[in-house]
């Protein structure tokens, strides 16, 4: 879900190539749930090894990183923690949701209507903890760098992200820009034309960057005001203001008062305000090691793809070859650079 101010930032459209060197934090489980719900067979389901255990996460995973490496990005891989407490009213309805999205898909197999299995298919993603294991398992096979967060992934990354460790969060979501993200990518795990799900027509989709300090200045506010923009609207941690959007909670914030002015202004109340601020301008996270991409290991990444889920030989190992070959250029890079 996240937090929707869309409607009152600068985005900026671009291409991969143009941020090679860069080392990027990716919001893990935000890009995992993407790779479930777009990587599909024709019918709508996802994609499944022999016994019938999904795969669509490992393919995304394994296939689009190297192609982000192969373009000459760095990337640190963040896990989320312990979801916070203030979260359950947004998991209990995302619970709903796939629950009823179930029982929509049940009735639209019945009716025999293709277009909305299709659709409502690609809605009904779960993410199990040894789905999770494994994925883990796989970028480290790969020799990609995996920190654990504290709570949110977001956060951790958004965190890493102002203090400089990483140069931008990949992430769909906004709230990495309320967590204190200088930079925000997004689209950059798929691109191109994508049909809007439940209406027949496609749009081209597209990188790009959100910079938080060029936003702040254009919308004339502060990053504590941009969170109360989005406390305003809603967040995963609580319920906004009816019929407040980004554009009125900009025009709320611009009149100079506080946000518990705003609320008393609105006759509104949001529980635990001032944690729920806090977890926004305070992060929680861990500290990190070592975030250097390693050498690959051949053997354990064909054993995940190929021995366990089926994945093809022949695809999967000029894929190994490439990453081994970039981790060498890169290795040499680092020495030519000490020496």
């Amino acid at each position: 879900m996240g937090v929707d101010i869309s409607d009152i930032l600068i985005k900026h459209e671009t291409k991969i190539e143009d941020h090679s060197g860069m080392t990027m934090a990716v919001d893990s489980y935000n890009i995992i749930y993407q790779f479930l719900s777009s990587i599909r067979q024709p019918d709508g389901t996802p994609l499944m090894d022999n016994a019938g255990n999904v795969t669509s996460h490992l393919s995304g995973l394994f296939y689009r990183t190297v192609s982000l490496i192969s373009a000459g990005l760095r990337l640190v891989y963040v896990m989320d923690g312990k979801p916070s407490s203030l979260k359950g009213n947004t998991l209990q309805e995302r619970r709903l949701m796939r629950e009823k999205n179930i029982l929509e898909l049940k009735k639209a197999e019945e009716a025999g209507d293709e277009e909305r299995i299709r659709s409502l298919s690609g809605r009904i993603n779960y993410l199990t903890s040894s789905m999770i294991d494994e994925c883990r398992e796989l970028l480290e096979a790969m020799g990609i760098p995996v920190v654990q967060a504290r709570s949110e992934g977001e956060a951790q990354a958004s965190y890493m992200n102002a203090q400089g460790a990483v140069d931008g969060v990949i992430s769909q979501d906004y709230d990495c820009l309320l967590f204190g993200a200088r930079r925000v990518f997004r689209n950059m795990t798929f691109s191109g034309r994508r049909k809007v799900p439940g209406r027949n027509f496609y749009v081209n989709v597209r990188p790009e960057y959100i910079d938080l300090e060029e936003n702040l200045s254009n919308l004339a506010i502060d990053r504590r005001q941009l969170v109360w923009i989005g406390i305003l609207t809603g967040t995963d941690f609580n319920r906004g203001v009816e019929r407040v959007g980004a554009k009125t909670g900009l025009n709320l914030v611009r009149k100079g008062k506080t946000l518990k002015e705003i609320l008393e202004m609105k006759n509104a109340h949001i529980d635990s305000l001032e944690e729920v601020e806090d977890i926004f301008l305070n992060p929680p996270h861990e500290e990190w090691g070592d975030i250097q991409q390693r050498s690959p290991d051949r053997e354990l990444i064909m054993k995940i793809l190929c021995d366990r889920h089926n994945f093809s030989q022949d695809r999967v190992s000029p894929y190994i070859d490439t990453l081994a070959r970039l981790f060498s250029k890169g290795a040499q890079k680092s020495l030519d650079r000490f020496f």
